[in-house]
């Protein structure tokens, strides 16, 4: 791996603790268990698509636990890993079928898989399997931040092609 790679992966990292610690501080308009925007999502769907799976799964991993230990949360650390190494394998899967301008649909279906993942974690850790009948409710989460967070991450890509076009010509 090479040092422009490693300094990248680096600071994307950085980027993603900041953001998951950022959002841990913002409280949602409505209270649903287990929602939140997922903002940090923004930086794996940019780390798959420009450095590849690999280093976007090592970006996640070290993301999730270095920010669940900071923030003190160990039990949600089961939570996060589940929910966020599904999400990451969806959207690897699914990278090299999309286009571009279809990234809204790689982080949906990552919202899915994020959320499915969690729910599996919350029915085996309380033995409960009434848990998977929060799905749907799940599920209608996954398809609005998803989309969101989709489209940060389209519009970040859009705003470095044109800051590489601009230096470019100047």
């Amino acid at each position: 791996m090479n040092v422009k790679k490693l300094t990248t992966m680096a600071m994307l990292t950085a980027i993603s603790m900041i953001v998951f610690l950022i959002e841990a501080q913002i409280p949602l308009p409505f209270v649903v268990p287990g929602v939140k925007l997922g903002i940090a999502n923004v930086i794996t769907l940019f780390a798959i698509w420009t450095l590849g799976w690999k280093e976007a799964g090592a970006i996640l991993i070290v993301r999730i636990v270095l920010g669940n230990l900071i923030v003190g949360n160990v039990m949600g650390m089961l939570y996060s890993l589940a929910g966020g190494v599904l999400c990451w394998v969806i959207m690897a899967l699914l990278k090299p079928m999309m286009r571009r301008n279809q990234i809204w649909i790689m982080s949906i279906f990552g919202a899915l898989g994020h959320n499915a993942g969690q729910l599996a974690v919350a029915v085996w850790v309380s033995g409960t399997a009434a848990l998977a009948w929060y799905a749907p409710v799940l599920i209608l989460a996954a398809l609005i931040t998803g989309f969101f967070t989709g489209q940060c991450t389209q519009a970040v890509l859009n705003h470095i092609d044109k800051l590489k076009s601009s230096s470019a010509k100047g």
